[in-house]
């Protein structure tokens, strides 16, 4: 990989291969966890031992082993390489799969799950996304994982009751131990090995500036909110799969509800993503989606009965989610320092998982001691909370991330280097890390003058 950074080049065939790879192994880990949600709590049922408790708790153990192991994950990586821990991760995966397929009671589908949760790569797999992109390119990269996780999502939700309908809960299970073993072939084989291992502060969590994003009102606001978001779903997912069924619609047939409600719901936020992003209204955009899931959780607790109610509101549900769970990582992005970005996205994914661990438990509690319409009324709850606390939001900083590294400047052509950058329109900030010879910027791309900012590059850092 060069040092030589152009800011609007293409990635190489190197980058794009290991984006391209370590974004399909990322999504099979994420496809994995969610094939079973839209049917686990049908499944579930019929085990030994089963409580609603215990079925809501089985959909989403997965996130509390997550949030509890990805930090140590991460900090291993460093230790023992990148490449290795995702291999062990995904062996944990695939141990969990098969734990849970070969399970006919309530607490083996438990233990299938914690496991499978267990093998947290997430932050490893980004680290070694930073290790295999140049610093100009790491954002695209991000972005592709990031997409490759909603279409997981989108394909499991739909994908799952059809695959149960043919092969069972069972070989759902065991279908996900196969794809596992070829995601480890995947990063044997096809993933590049990096040169070295490097500290990125940008995609990892640094200890040291924990505390920094804690006390943030801002990023304390939206982990709250990611953290309602997946509560919200995992909590949904115990009972919707059983309303439908209650509706007379046959479990293998839910896939007819899930793929129009998904596709068109995505449709319809396309002009609210660019309402959000390009006429810069995020604000109004973002507190319209809360609203939207507080009034289709209420429309659920009302209509859970009627399959024309459960498919209007479910629909409407996702709208929101969807819209949602695409603007809070942006939201994070704009509000956190470039240096502290790893530490801000460390805590979110925490928050992110924490929420789906406790939300399949509460709704399956709540599911147990008042019936189904108490989750959607818990939920619509939720929601209520983060938009009462979302009203006091400031406006978004429409900034984007720019990182560059300095090479072997000196201190002196460093100081010269950010004093002439910050004269270019559209460079707003600029944080240095001389321990890792990097410059984070934040710039306004819809004013920012490239053209000046790579020539002042090249005389710099291009040398």
């Amino acid at each position: 990989m060069t040092n030589v950074q152009d800011i609007t080049s293409p990635m190489s065939a190197s980058e794009k291969r290991a984006t391209w790879s370590l974004a399909s192994i990322y999504a099979l880990r994420m496809l994995g966890l969610f094939l079973i949600m839209p049917v686990l709590s049908l499944f579930a049922e019929q085990l030994e031992g089963s409580t609603p408790f215990l079925m809501g708790l089985s959909i989403s153990i997965y996130g509390l082993t997550q949030v509890v192991l990805q930090i140590p994950f991460g900090i291993l990586s460093d230790r023992y390489g990148r490449k290795q821990i995702i291999i062990i991760g995904l062996i944990l995966f695939f141990i969990g799969s098969v734990v849970a397929a070969l399970s006919t009671t309530i607490y083996g589908v438990l233990i299938g799950r914690a496991i499978q949760g267990s093998g947290a790569i997430a932050a490893t797999i980004m680290a070694l996304v930073a290790d295999l992109t140049q610093e100009v390119h790491r954002t695209k990269a991000m972005a592709l994982i990031g997409a490759s996780i909603g279409v997981s999502f989108g394909v499991a939700i739909t994908a799952g009751p059809v695959i149960a309908g043919l092969i069972g809960v069972h070989g759902l299970f065991w279908m996900v131990a196969v794809l596992t073993l070829l995601a480890i072939l995947v990063v044997i084989y096809i993933v590049p090995n990096p040169a070295n291992y490097k500290s990125h502060s940008d995609t990892q969590l640094i200890p040291s500036k924990f505390s920094s994003i804690i006390k943030d009102a801002e990023l304390l606001r939206l982990n709250y909110g990611i953290f309602v978001l997946h509560l919200m779903l995992t909590a949904s997912f115990v009972v919707i799969p059983l309303a439908m069924r209650d509706a007379h619609l046959l479990p293998d047939k839910h896939w007819l509800v899930y793929l129009p409600v998904f596709v068109t719901s995505m449709a319809a936020i396309i002009p609210f993503v660019i309402l959000a992003e390009k006429k810069r209204k995020m604000k109004p955009v973002f507190i319209g989606a809360i609203a939207a899931l507080v009034l289709a959780d209420l429309g659920l607790a009302m209509t859970s009965g009627s399959l024309v109610g459960i498919i209007i509101f479910l629909w409407l549900f996702f709208c929101g989610f969807n819209l949602l769970e695409a603007t809070l990582p942006s939201l994070i992005s704009k509000t956190v320092p470039g240096d502290l970005k790893g530490t801000a996205m460390g805590v979110y994914s925490s928050c992110q998982f924490l929420g789906a661990g406790l939300g399949g438990a509460a709704g399956g509690w709540c599911y147990g001691q008042y019936g189904m319409w108490a989750v959607f009324i818990l939920c619509a709850v939720a929601a209520f909370s983060w938009l009462l606390l979302s009203l006091s939001m400031k406006q978004p900083r429409y900034w984007a991330n720019l990182m560059l590294y300095l090479n072997e400047m000196s201190a002196q052509e460093i100081d010269t280097f950010v004093t002439e950058v910050l004269k270019i329109v559209g460079v707003e900030e600029v944080t240095l890390r001389t321990d890792e010879a990097v410059a984070y910027l934040k710039v306004d791309n819809q004013c920012l003058q490239k053209d000046q900012l790579q020539a002042l590059i090249n005389q710099y850092i291009n040398q």
